[in-house]
């Protein structure tokens, strides 16, 4: 049975890392034969199928880690990471930072991929949880469960654009409605399960992060640092630009016109690895000629900060080539025959199919166009379905419990310092539970429940913000104390 053979891997790669305590990228590369053997791929085509899982992974990641890892050590090492936060803490308070994180999340996940955003934000995480003496962990998860989120339920993130596409669906409804669906699965996933998850696994929540791939972090004077305004354009600077040319993209095709030279060239600039290269480019300048400071160091910080996230490239490229086993092993196909005639409402369908893909497969990109293959057909039958919902659906399954077979999985385990354990009782629940709150978000909607189900949405910011803002009079002197 393909599934069983698939959980048998993941129980034996836990066995790997935590039991014998093998290299994770080893272990990856292991587990990949050993599932592709049980799938009964054919021996000439087991190494073909791990090498491709392999390179398309890097081929689409290393640029992007690399540049973005350069940035953000630029940044950090100029003193602009400590600008940033310590302007967010002076805005929004000590007790309302983790607002402005999700916030700040939600806006950049909006035009960035999870990975391309995760990798800016990070630095600026670090910088705020140092100062403010909480740990990595409960603010990085806020920032994680905002990108989950984004990437699940906005275009023009690649998922969900594609199935929106795929179904026939109004793309302006379906950001509409994935805003409405993001805002409180954010709050539920990203503001208030760290909260309680700390109770959980206290271990996960006394990390302080992997030092080495964020910077310097020497003392800083704040009149030592850059301003607040070039820090943020900065870091922002390959948001702008990828931005731009997602908007260029989704404007064409709702207004039908042509490709040109212009169009042409801002798709170029606004593919994420040259984005980020210019903004390199850019941070070379504003982080460093502009603060007098030389080739030679910013050269050793961008080596720096290559260094520290060698291994993680490597360990990213190692679940991309478990994914792949799993997809040429014919893991797909076995799914897709167990929906065969099954008639229920086509969005709960849709996640759930959505769902399996996603544990099985690990990439949110390819679980949803899976699951546009085998929905897709069964549309016919429903002709009142909101087909917006249905793409939300299949958005809010994708996000479902990331766990070994995910790259990004392994991008919160070594950034945030933890171990495989803590980051399945943290980043694996938060990201089920952003799926989960998203589903019964859609499910009102689609009952003919939409301003029920706003008032719900809007009743339920209002009551974890005013709990966030008020809070337990004992809890805010402790918290007081502890960052004095």
């Amino acid at each position: 049975m393909p599934l069983l053979m698939v959980a048998l891997g993941v129980i034996l790669l836990i066995v790997l890392i935590t039991g014998f305590k093998l290299n994770a990228f080893l272990s990856l590369v292991i587990v990949s034969f050993i599932v592709a053997l049980a799938l009964g791929m054919p021996l000439g085509e087991i190494v073909g199928s791990i090498e491709a899982g392999l390179g398309g992974t890097l081929g689409h990641i290393a640029l992007i880690l690399g540049f973005g890892a350069m940035i953000g050590r630029l940044i950090a090492d100029a003193g602009g990471a400590y600008r940033i936060s310590m302007t967010l803490i002076d805005k929004f308070g000590k007790r309302n930072v983790q607002l402005a994180i999700a916030a700040a999340s939600f806006i950049v996940g909006i035009a960035l991929f999870w990975d391309v955003a995760f990798i800016l934000l990070v630095p600026i995480i670090y910088m705020i949880s140092k100062e403010l003496k909480i740990s990595i962990t409960h603010f990085g998860l806020t920032m994680a469960g905002a990108l989950v989120v984004t990437h699940s339920f906005l275009p023009p993130h690649p998922g969900i654009t594609a199935v929106t596409l795929e179904y026939g669906a109004d793309i302006a409804m379906v950001l509409v409605y994935g805003i409405i669906i993001a805002i409180p699965a954010i709050v539920v996933a990203g503001v208030w399960f760290p909260k309680i998850n700390k109770k959980w696994i206290p271990s996960a929540f006394e990390k302080t992060g992997n030092a080495e791939a964020i910077g310097n972090q020497k003392p800083w004077k704040l009149e030592e640092t850059p301003g607040f305004g070039i820090s943020v354009l900065t870091a922002v600077f390959p948001i702008l630009l990828m931005f731009t040319a997602a908007f260029v993209d989704l404007f064409q095709k709702q207004m039908g016109f042509a490709n040109n030279l212009i169009v042409t060239i801002i798709r170029f600039i606004g593919n994420a690895p040259v984005a980020l290269l210019i903004s390199l480019l850019l941070a070379m300048y504003t982080m460093g000629f502009a603060r007098k400071i030389s080739m030679k160091e910013m050269t050793a910080s961008a080596g720096a900060s290559i260094n520290a996230i060698g291994l993680l490239i490597l360990i990213t490229g190692g679940g991309g080539a478990f994914k792949q086993v799993i997809i040429d092993g014919g893991v797909g196909g076995y799914i897709a025959g167990l929906f065969e005639g099954v008639s229920i409402s086509p969005v709960l369908l849709s996640w759930a199919v959505a769902v399996i893909f996603r544990i099985c497969l690990g990439s949110g990109t390819v679980a949803a166009l899976s699951t546009a293959g085998i929905v897709l057909p069964m549309l016919s039958s429903y002709p009142e379905a909101n087909l917006a919902l249905v793409a939300l659906a299949t958005g809010a399954g994708t996000a479902f419990a990331s766990h070994v077979n995910d790259p990004g999985f392994w991008m919160v385990k070594e950034f945030f310092g933890l171990s495989l354990k803590e980051t399945f009782a943290t980043y694996t629940i938060l990201s089920s539970i952003a799926s989960v709150v998203g589903i019964i978000l859609i499910l009102l909607m689609d009952a003919s429940l939409f301003l029920g189900g706003a008032a719900i949405v809007a009743i339920l910011v209002a009551a974890v913000v005013i709990h966030m803002l008020e809070g337990d009079k004992n809890k805010k002197k402790q918290i007081e104390n502890i960052t004095a």
